[in-house]
């Protein structure tokens, strides 16, 4: 009986150190750093035996800031509060569209950071010294085997994010974004400006806009995962592709709608795929291809494409 107190003691001080104020403040922290902050520095994304290192500024008081991927085949990204330029200087074309609530590092985390807590237990790790800042570890495990779990570490001053890992089930990584350098603050407009000329480029607008697409649903709701946005693409003269969105706060799965016609079906191929933490799924639904891409666990792709349907209204 002594042993089951102890025992039951333990996972009840675990549970109130996930759900402490402490934590969460933490998680506030780098969430308000994200949206605040004016910076500039140098980041790496690992996933498997494959790297990628990019620049980025971010000129807070605007809220613009300017990626250039610095590996591979060259590319700027300028976004700003409503729009998304890919500038492509090897083609000279710029690519358009709407911005949306991204979560690109280091801005991962969403506004109400609270809710994160009904799906993850939430915890500090070790201190550890990254790219000159000290940082905090916050430790985020899911409660189900429907998501992933992350390693964050914040600058201990401002809260800055410097570290996000990404983890599966067995606490292997999966896939990491790290500042190698970092400098907070004196950041002006003109650093957040394209470095291209690009007057005569061509311009390929994805006109992405707000929809209702009547009829499609899930017959089953992913636990902890909710809609955030219902959207129509354009792709090319004539095709065009529904996308809903449903999120739990840091893992954002994306559901495409796509007419299918003879050609397309043929070349069609069902199925699971995966690219590091990445899945995607396509099946066919009422003569549409569904493809479902979402950084999560397969399991929790494979169950939203299964739950996908057509009800004509």
């Amino acid at each position: 009986m002594r042993g089951a107190l102890a025992l039951a003691a333990v996972v009840l001080a675990g549970a109130a150190q996930a759900q402490s104020p402490e934590t969460l403040s933490w998680l506030r922290k780098i969430y308000d750093a994200s949206q605040k902050l004016s910076y500039t520095g140098t980041f790496v994304y690992q996933q498997g035996a494959r790297s990628e290192t990019s620049r980025i500024t971010r000129y807070g008081a605007g809220d613009i800031e300017r990626l250039e991927v610095l590996d591979g085949m060259p590319r700027e990204i300028v976004r700003t509060r409503d729009t998304v330029r890919c500038y492509l200087p090897g083609s000279k074309v710029v690519k358009v569209e709407h911005r949306a609530a991204d979560r690109t590092f280091p801005a991962l985390l969403p506004e109400k950071v609270g809710e994160l807590a009904r799906h993850y237990d939430i915890g500090l790790g070790e201190t550890r010294r990254i790219a000159g800042f000290d940082c905090q570890a916050i430790l985020l495990t899911p409660r189900d085997n429907l998501r992933y779990g992350y390693r964050l570490y914040a600058d201990a001053g401002s809260g800055m994010l410097l570290k996000a890992v990404t983890v599966d089930a067995g606490g292997e990584t999966i896939e990491q974004f790290s500042f190698t350098q970092l400098s907070i603050g004196h950041v002006t407009r003109d650093m957040v400006r394209t470095r291209h000329s690009a007057s005569t480029w061509r311009i390929d607008n994805a006109d992405a806009s707000p929809a209702q697409l009547a009829g499609w649903s899930l017959s089953a709701e992913l636990p902890g995962f909710r809609k955030i946005v219902e959207l129509k693409r354009r792709l090319g003269a004539s095709r065009s592709v529904g996308q809903v969105v449903y999120s739990d706060g840091l893992a954002a799965v994306s559901v495409f709608i796509e007419p299918l016609d003879a050609a397309r079906r043929e070349a069609m191929r069902t199925g699971l795929a995966s690219v590091g933490a990445i899945h995607i799924y396509t099946r066919e639904v009422a003569n549409h291809m569904i493809t479902v891409v979402g950084e999560a666990p397969a399991v929790s792709v494979q169950r939203i494409a299964d739950a996908v349907e057509y009800r004509p209204q």
